[in-house]
């Protein structure tokens, strides 16, 4: 009855965000009816709601917005919310104690929650993940990864938003031995497979088809694999090595047989995925030092955005840039979505409804509809969204992903979730 009435109450045609970057986990906002320009320079919230702090991007499913938080006082713990799409009344909290001593950037969780067939994967930064019944909160099965893994706590803690493929539920933590990836039954949460002795990086894995496979790639500290997901079996490994230490962050794009690799300190690679056998073949590679490479895309927090034969991405200071697919060629480089800083981040999502379009979502809170082509960046409309906060950076940031859902926006600072309208009228 919970998930009828939780239907009846969504848009007729509305579509979920059920996970990280999208219902498909490749950053494609696939509604239609969307405005294209905004009645003014701040957006006015449908509703807002009170939360703490944390770097984990909201996720949307049945009706329902989830995101997670951390709480200081009285004691250090992490918390899991669900609230009404439509109104932002909370609908329940599920908290648990956790410290937060072995690594640093200490505002909150940092992977969004996974909703799948009617359960809620939520993954902490100190490594415990909870299943939990999406319409009431209650826990069906928790783990402390930490503890039971020996996790080599990466410095920036665990990150990876988890993967339901199949009857599991995947992410990469960095456990003792051969354990970086895990692979969990997403019903009862008992070890099914773990693979590779490689140190994690905080990259959300995705499933794809190749030869025939299906496959899981991950991009841990210093290369990127392609993983049986049924056994955790290594079907391909792609070296990308050149780290101060481990610091991917982007998700791996694919674009038809083609798969596309960011990270700050190496710089960027496409490869191509091969038909025949699960294999990959470089297409192009390039290579800097750290962020101060003039040609290429070195990614610090934002996943890039492939559409149209280019790639769009903010490079390692937040400058938006654009590159040719299939030669890695840079076109072009724009400073107008937001100016250069350390560490500033863009949020990018494609708007399938119009194909030159992307949602773009800067550090300041702001919600840009640009035109993304390789002659340039054409800005549509921009509106304030939501104010910067200091829990992450003390000069005030917003750097958690967006969701998109029933046309509308979810996101959240260190202090309020928000939804606002983006119905065309």
């Amino acid at each position: 009855m919970l998930s009828l009435v939780a239907f009846l109450c969504l848009p007729q045609d509305g579509l979920d965000w059920p996970q990280w970057r999208g219902a498909q986990r490749d950053g494609v906002w696939r509604e239609t009816g969307i405005a294209e320009k905004f009645a003014g320079d701040r957006l006015t919230p449908r509703w807002t709601a009170p939360i703490g702090a944390g770097y984990s991007g909201p996720t949307v499913a049945a009706g329902r917005v989830y995101v997670t938080d951390r709480q200081k006082d009285p004691t250090s713990t992490e918390r899991i919310h669900c609230f009404k799409w439509d109104t932002g009344a909370l609908v329940w909290t599920h908290s648990y104690a956790c410290s937060y001593e072995d690594f640093s950037y200490t505002a909150g969780p940092r992977a969004s929650v996974t909703v799948n067939e009617g359960r809620a994967y939520a993954l902490g930064a100190a490594g415990h993940l909870h299943c939990l019944d999406a319409a009431d909160g209650r826990v069906i099965w928790k783990r402390d990864l930490q503890k039971e893994y020996r996790i080599r706590m990466p410095r920036w803690g665990i990150a990876a938003s988890p993967l339901v493929e199949g009857d599991l539920v995947i992410t990469q933590i960095s456990g003792e031995g051969e354990a970086c990836v895990i692979a969990l039954d997403r019903k009862t949460g008992e070890d099914r497979w773990k693979a590779l002795s490689d140190e994690a990086s905080y990259s959300a894995p995705i499933a794809i088809d190749q030869a025939g496979k299906r496959v899981v790639v991950v991009c841990v500290a210093d290369r990127v694999v392609g993983l049986d997901p049924a056994k955790g079996t290594l079907l391909w490994s792609y070296e990308m090595p050149g780290s101060s230490w481990p610091i991917t962050i982007a998700t791996p794009v694919v674009e038809g047989d083609l798969l596309f690799v960011t990270t700050e300190h190496v710089g960027a690679v496409v490869l191509r995925l091969r038909s025949d056998r699960p294999a990959v073949d470089e297409v192009w590679r390039r290579n800097g030092r750290k962020a101060r490479s003039p040609d290429s895309l070195h990614s610090l927090i934002p996943t890039p955005l492939v559409m149209n034969g280019h790639v769009y991405g903010a490079h390692g200071r937040g400058e938006l840039r654009c590159l040719e697919l299939m030669t890695g060629k840079r076109l072009w480089e724009d400073t107008r979505a937001q100016p250069a800083g350390t560490f500033a981040t863009l949020h990018l999502v494609r708007h399938r409804e119009r194909g030159d379009r992307a949602w773009i979502f800067n550090e300041k809170g702001e919600l840009i509809l640009a035109r993304l082509a390789p002659a340039g960046y054409e800005e549509v409309a921009r509106a304030k969204l939501i104010d910067p906060t200091k829990e992450q950076l003390p000069r005030g940031v917003t750097w958690s992903h967006p969701a998109f859902a029933y046309r509308h926006v979810f996101i959240r600072n260190d202090k309020e979730l928000v939804c606002a309208d983006l119905t065309a009228r």
